[in-house]
């Protein structure tokens, strides 16, 4: 994982938008692998949310004794890097940047019309950045709600278990300020999903919105803001209303999303409203692993996949069926994630924090099958790409994901927490 953090000793060129990147510290590439979609896909850039995850998988580390200094290093420099973030103005770039692109690729450029609308809060809702700090050049699907109250769950759980040098506080505290400002403004506009694919309200997006803001108001509190604290708390009761809107009764799960053209989505049933409940850790009962309604999502994911899956027909009694995203995924093979599957096991370890005696050794062993199956499908090297295909089991799309790495370093700590609490 650490591969993607700062990678200042690798350059990524892309002479096709004239481009050669050099990563600054503190950027964090969602794979350090230099591809250009020939056919593996070029995730060389600094996405807001894996990014976030990243960090969080990082401080998860430190606190387990993983690693040391050179992780709160990493932490302070992605702190400055993203507030530097803020700053860039798609008004003042230089009017021969497109002579530099080749005339192939013209079709995948952003337009001058969009790139003047890219500058304060829209900087925050680009979805993705250059590992050097710059503007994503590309088209893309934007505006993207989730990247920017994930930084700021991250940056408060560090706040909250890791001492860093007395010199950052002042740029954590403008930086925290900064997203939660912006969660509160946008947490309820419509925006692209988690998978970037179309356009509503999220349940993803609003969950970790509502988390953020939660958590923001309970720091802003400590620092004695104690009326942007109560604002914030009534923007996170209010939008914990609106994810009741998603449960489906008859269906039996909550739908991922609600589209803005009213139309039903085929995507509904998504992995995405598990890794919410995961990615904010929620305390109390509704909209996290205690609710019933999630374990029912849950249930409903495990049969999509085990029947839709051939890798997953004739697996051992001892593991759970490979977890992807939705139903009818076409994105490289279509097939079986390492942080979705993760994050069902993730799950089940932290539902197993909430349960008594025999009821806590089920969700352990249910946990346990599906990272059964994450080791089936996992080299002995270890390596962890995006997907492994649905059929063959062979490793796709982007080498030496980030996230998959990220999410296997959480998953593990949830099961070690609640093994060491059955011990005590």
């Amino acid at each position: 994982m650490l591969e993607s953090v700062s990678p200042v000793r690798i350059l990524k060129p892309r002479p096709g938008f004239g481009q050669i990147i050099r990563p600054l510290k503190g950027s964090v590439v969602a794979s350090p692998v230099l591809a250009d979609w020939d056919p593996e896909p070029d995730y060389f850039f600094h996405w807001y949310r894996d990014s976030a995850l990243v960090m969080d998988a990082l401080r998860v580390l430190v606190n387990a004794g993983g690693v040391g200094r050179e992780a709160v290093a990493h932490f302070e420099d992605f702190v400055h890097f993203s507030l530097a973030l803020q700053k860039l103005d798609g008004r003042t770039l230089a009017a021969t940047w497109r002579e530099r692109c080749a005339p192939d690729f013209v079709r995948y450029l952003r337009s001058d019309s969009e790139l003047a609308l890219l500058h304060g809060a829209a900087v925050l809702a680009d979805t993705r950045v250059n590992a050097d700090g710059t503007l994503d050049l590309s088209t893309w699907t934007r505006p993207q709600h989730d990247g920017v109250p994930l930084r700021a769950l991250t940056v408060l759980r560090w706040i909250r278990d890791v001492q860093v040098d007395a010199d950052v506080d002042a740029a954590l505290s403008e930086l925290v300020r900064a997203d939660l400002r912006f969660t509160s403004r946008h947490a309820c506009e419509p925006c692209f999903d988690i998978w970037e694919e179309e356009r509503g309200r999220h349940y993803y997006t609003l969950c970790v919105s509502a988390a953020a803001l939660d958590a923001g108001a309970h720091w802003l509190e400590r620092t004695g803001d104690h009326e942007i604290a109560q604002v914030y708390r009534t923007q996170w009761q209010a939008i914990h209303r609106t994810l009741d809107e998603f449960w489906l009764p008859d269906a039996g799960y909550f739908r991922s999303r609600i589209l803005s053209d009213g139309n039903r989505s085929a995507k509904e049933l998504d992995i995405s409203v598990v890794l919410a409940a995961i990615h904010t850790a929620g305390e109390g009962c509704a909209h996290t692993v205690r609710d019933p309604r999630m374990l029912a999502t849950l249930a409903r994911l495990e049969q999509l996949f085990d029947a839709a899956y051939p890798i997953n027909w004739n697996r051992a009694a001892r593991a759970a069926p490979a977890m992807g995203r939705y139903a009818g995924d076409v994105y490289f093979s279509g097939g079986a994630y390492y942080f979705s599957t993760l994050g069902a096991a993730e799950f089940c370890f932290r539902a197993a924090l909430h349960a008594d005696g025999a009821g806590a050794d089920v969700w352990i062993k249910r946990g346990d099958a599906f990272l059964e199956t994450v080791r089936e499908f996992t080299p002995t090297g270890g390596e962890m790409s995006e997907q492994f295909d649905q059929r063959t089991g062979a490793q796709s799309s982007a080498r030496h994901l980030a996230w998959s790495y990220a999410a296997f370093i959480t998953c593990v700590a949830a099961r070690r927490k609640v093994l060491a609490e059955q011990h005590d």
